[in-house]
């Protein structure tokens, strides 16, 4: 095992006077001048290594409240930048993006993502390693950035608060990194870290230098929101429809307690403008996983994380203030997030209300994670789900408790730049009812191990884990219990770098083999990808085979009506997957995969086709369909699922977006509208109207519909 420490490289942050800030893209302002800028940029892709086609230079000046960013990207074909998007934190697969990080404690794990296109879209997130980079897109910082198209390319000038980032002030240097992706050659340019097996993480990222005498403020926050809704829907006990109107409001206050650490309090808190979820076709035994969406429970979520790609979620937050889908209102919430030297604490308290046959709920969260070594930490986590006065729930499910710890070994430097891991995790809880008592404490345990090889272009990885028989984490999810799988994996992917036509192939295979809790064989998958390819062009295509064993051990319901049962047994069968799709920088863009095979007792056939068309910039139509052909010994039908989303982005400020979603196993038609007006970051504007439908004796009948207008405005002291 060899190790190596590289010198990363550093560029100095220059401080200038706020009244020298004219802000509007074009880098003309006279502090610009007595900065140096910074190039240096190296290929990630098509050539790793290789001379960039453009230039890309970066410069970085502060005053006493703001970091102040300046890039101009240089382009010998201005006509080409590619620049469809408007809306925030939309997929920037279409365009020319600049990205940077801010690793604002030094501490190469957490970092701040921020990235923009030439039309000046704001993006922004949360970034953590560990096994695998995450970001969490749904933190919406509070910054802005001016941007400028000329005939030498275009250029960006930002403006980010040092009230929006958490920080060590004793500290005056900041990891950063920036990465540039020239769209219609499908090259991407990295300041530094520009190996595949690198990116844009803190891990990899050079040094800002020369930050001092910083202010965040007095460090409050104060975020008020009122809400008018109006309400219509079936009654329950009678013929025809009921209305009611509701005029609520509510606040947020955030705190910052030290730079690095802010408490939050938030009441009758409200999530009205919250995307709806994707309608998904269920044909497994086991429950869909949908994400959070919800603001408030997404600050802070890259420090829950519990044991990343293991698929173990001890605290899920959509067990809070959620019932099936449904809302549950939410009294009032308290919360520390942050950061104190080596440690990463996240904690929350959540009241909610007693809604229909749920009594009032307490939820208690707490993650703690202990940083050592460069990339590895050791974390607990905690979770309290109180039940109160219940009649339904007796002891001792009114008070039920979960608790976990991860370890979690990395590093970016074994055997010179290579990235190895090591995961380790044991979750378990409390006994879930008065019959639960004679289970012991593996029944209601999950515990597991992971090795990962994360590189290019050779990636690799094999994992083990057990779940006990009566394992159910209150405020987690699970999808099965009572079995031990083990998984190893293999990814090669070279890229091509003297072909004209091909940029990369892919070969690959996957073995998983899942027993129950006596070793004996339930579910066996081999998945094979022979072929690969993404062209120069940016079109992909792959075909993959895989063969699955399933032992059914109880007649399985596959539709939830008593019309189609598959009997209890071994069923043996092999599967073929296609999947096309051209270039997503294209006006058109049409994605489509067909799995056909061996299912249960006969064969599926599922097509799915995703169509966008972006007729405009700022105007995105997406058609999506998936049609499911399924022929059993025990019947046959079809399913279908249809989805269009049209977003209208006519500035990165003023946004309408239509969601219509239909599928005919539940046989309901939902349409979601959202209008958004943001009239300085962080104080928006939001009218929902959303519409539900169900299809009865072949006609749409309304279930339900409401019309929401949300105001949310944020003061900073």
């Amino acid at each position: 095992m060899v190790f190596s420490q590289t010198i990363p490289k550093s560029m100095r942050a220059h401080k200038i006077e706020t009244s020298e800030l004219v802000l509007d893209g074009k880098l003309n302002e006279s502090f610009w001048e007595k900065i140096s800028g910074n190039d240096g940029f190296l290929m990630r892709e098509p050539v790793e290594g290789g001379p960039p086609s453009e230039r890309t230079v970066v410069k970085v000046a502060y005053d006493a409240n703001s970091l102040i960013i300046g890039a101009i990207m240089y382009d010998n074909d201005p006509a080409g930048i590619k620049s469809y998007q408007k809306r925030r934190d939309a997929e920037l697969d279409t365009d020319d993006i600049f990205r940077w990080i801010l690793d604002t404690y030094l501490d190469g794990r957490n970092a701040y993502y921020f990235e923009i296109n030439p039309a000046g879209l704001i993006g922004d997130g949360l970034l953590t390693t560990g096994h695998g980079t995450t970001i969490n897109k749904a933190w919406d910082g509070i910054w802005r950035p001016w941007t400028y198209i000329g005939d030498f390319g275009w250029s960006v000038e930002i403006r980010i608060p040092f009230r929006s980032l958490n920080f060590n002030p004793s500290v005056d240097s900041w990891g950063i990194n920036f990465e540039r992706t020239i769209r219609r050659k499908n090259e991407v340019v990295l300041w530094t870290g520009y190996k595949r097996n690198q990116g844009l993480r803190p891990q990899d990222a050079g040094r800002l230098t020369g930050l001092t005498d910083l202010s965040q403020g007095l460090g409050l926050e104060v975020v008020p929101y009122g809400k008018l809704e109006l309400i219509r829907e079936e009654a329950e006990d009678a013929e025809g429809y009921q209305t009611d109107t509701k005029v609520t409001g509510g606040f947020d206050i955030n705190y910052n307690l030290t730079p690095g650490l802010k408490a939050s309090f938030t009441l009758n808190t409200d999530f009205a403008e919250t995307e709806v979820d994707n309608r998904q076709i269920n044909l497994t035994r086991f429950p869909l996983f949908f994400p959070e969406r919800r603001d408030f429970f997404l600050e802070g979520s890259s420090i829950y994380q519990f044991a990343p790609r293991s698929g173990i979620y001890p605290y899920f937050s959509r067990r809070i203030g959620l019932e099936g889908g449904s809302p549950i209102p939410i009294n009032y919430g308290a919360r520390i997030i942050g950061q104190m030297g080596k440690y990463e604490v996240a904690a929350q308290y959540v009241r909610a209300k007693e809604s229909n046959e749920l009594n009032a709920e307490d939820f208690t969260v707490f993650r703690l994670k202990r940083n050592f070594l460069k990339e590895s930490s050791f974390g607990v986590v905690y979770t309290r789900r109180h039940t109160r006065d219940g009649e339904s729930l007796v002891d001792p499910l009114q008070d039920r408790h979960t608790f976990g710890a991860d370890l979690n070994l990395s590093t970016s430097e074994f055997f010179k730049n290579k990235n190895l891991q090591f995961q380790a995790f044991l979750a378990t809880h409390n006994p879930a009812s008065p019959l639960d008592d004679s289970t012991s404490f593996w029944d209601r345990t999950t515990r597991g191990i992971r090795f990962n090889f994360p590189n290019e272009p050779w990636n690799a990885a094999v994992s083990y884990r057990e779940f006990g028989n009566s394992y159910d984490p209150a405020v987690g999810f699970n999808r099965r219990n009572a079995f031990r799988r083990v998984e190893p994996q293999m990814r090669y992917s070279p890229l091509i770098e003297n072909s004209n036509l091909i940029r990369e192939l892919t070969w690959g295979w996957k073995f998983e083999h899942l027993m129950d809790l006596n070793w004996n064989k339930l579910t066996q998958n081999i998945e094979i990808q022979p072929f690969g390819i993404r062209f120069e062009s940016g079109e992909e295509g792959s075909y993959g085979l895989a063969h699955n064993f399933e032992r059914l051990l109880e007649p399985f319901d596959i539709l939830g009506d008593g019309t189609v049962i598959v009997p209890s047994g071994d069923y043996t069968n092999w599967i073929h997957e296609v999947e096309l799709t051209t270039a997503e920088f294209r006006k058109i863009v049409l994605a489509m995969e067909i799995t056909t095979g061996g299912f249960w007792s006969g064969t599926n056939t599922t097509y799915e086709i995703d169509l966008t068309i972006r007729p405009f910039p700022g105007i995105n139509l997406i058609t999506q369909f998936a049609h499911s052909v399924v022929d059993l010994r025990e019947g046959k039908f079809d399913t279908n699922l249809i989805r269009f989303t049209g977003n209208f982005d006519f500035t990165p400020f003023l946004s309408f977006s239509t969601n219509l979603q239909y599928d005919d196993l539940s046989d309901r038609l939902g349409m979601n509208n959202r209008f958004r007006y943001t009239i300085t970051p962080g104080s928006d504007i939001f009218f929902v109207y959303n519409h539900n439908w169900i299809d009865q004796l072949d006609r749409f009948t309304t279930q339900s519909n409401a019309g929401i207008l949300k105001t949310t405005f944020t003061y900073r002291f």
